[in-house]
Parts: C-alpha cells; sequence; structure tokens
C-alpha cells in the first residue's frame, strides 16, 4: 500500500488531453487509484464503523456516472485534476472523518433530509397531534 501513496503523490496533472478517448482513459486510471486506495483510506479515518468498501466503491462510481455525459475535453481534464486532488487529500489525511462521511457516507442532503422524512410519516398519527395541529392553524 505504501508503493501505492508513493505512486500517487509523483503523479501529476500533465498535459491536457488531446482526444476524448484520452480523457477517458484518465478518468479510468483515475477511478482504479481511487478503488486502490479506499482499503488504506478507510483503515485511516476508521470507516469500517459506517460503512463497507463495496458501498464506497459504489459511491465512487456514482460520482463519476455523474458526469459521464460530459463531452468537452478541458472539463473532463477539470474533473480528473479535482478527482486527483481529492484523493490525494484523503490519502494525506489532509481531511477529518467528518468531511468523508459527509460528502461519501451520509450525502449531500445529510441527516437533515432524514428528519425531513421522519416528520412527514409520523404527521398527525395519535391523537394528540391531530388535536395540537387543528388548534394551531
Amino acid at each position: 500500500m505504501a508503493g501505492l501513496i508513493k505512486n500517487l503523490r509523483v503523479t501529476k496533472t500533465g498535459s491536457s488531453s488531446r482526444t476524448l478517448e484520452e480523457a477517458h482513459r484518465r478518468s479510468m486510471d483515475l477511478f482504479r487509484e481511487a478503488c486502490r486506495a479506499l482499503p488504506d483510506i478507510m483503515d485511516r479515518y476508521n470507516l469500517q464503523e459506517v460503512t463497507t468498501l463495496s458501498e464506497l466503491r459504489s459511491k465512487i462510481a456514482a460520482e463519476f456516472r455523474k458526469h459521464s455525459k460530459v463531452t468537452n475535453l478541458k472539463v473532463v481534464d477539470m474533473l480528473v485534476f479535482k478527482g486527483q486532488e481529492e484523493l490525494q487529500y484523503c490519502i494525506d489525511h489532509s481531511k477529518q472523518r467528518h468531511h468523508l462521511l459527509g460528502q461519501y457516507i451520509i450525502g449531500k442532503e445529510g441527516l437533515a433530509g432524514d428528519i425531513h422524512k421522519l416528520g412527514e410519516t409520523d404527521h398527525g398519527e395519535s391523537e394528540f397531534l391531530k388535536s395540537f395541529y387543528r388548534g394551531n392553524s
């Protein structure tokens, strides 16, 4: 695993992609690097308590699929660069655990989305709440 981390540190952005195929190859290389680094990242941030390796791989794959329709070479290169930067931050332990939890495990809507859904499903089930809502309407 130390060899992988050493190789990532010397990886440079390089020149921009000349063709869409080259950009696709670069993005797939980034995906492979990220998947190879995941076990080490899970150990560093103690993520086994909250998620599995396959769930994290699925989240990363979803991020790549989200941008799969991009055909502008400059945009693809920028996304690959930002992905490499994000991966390097995770490997260097520049992020804290709660950053990774919020970005990749809980998601962008966070716990507030779950609380809001709970409030919708429980709304007005008891007689007390029904009378309370009627009285405050």
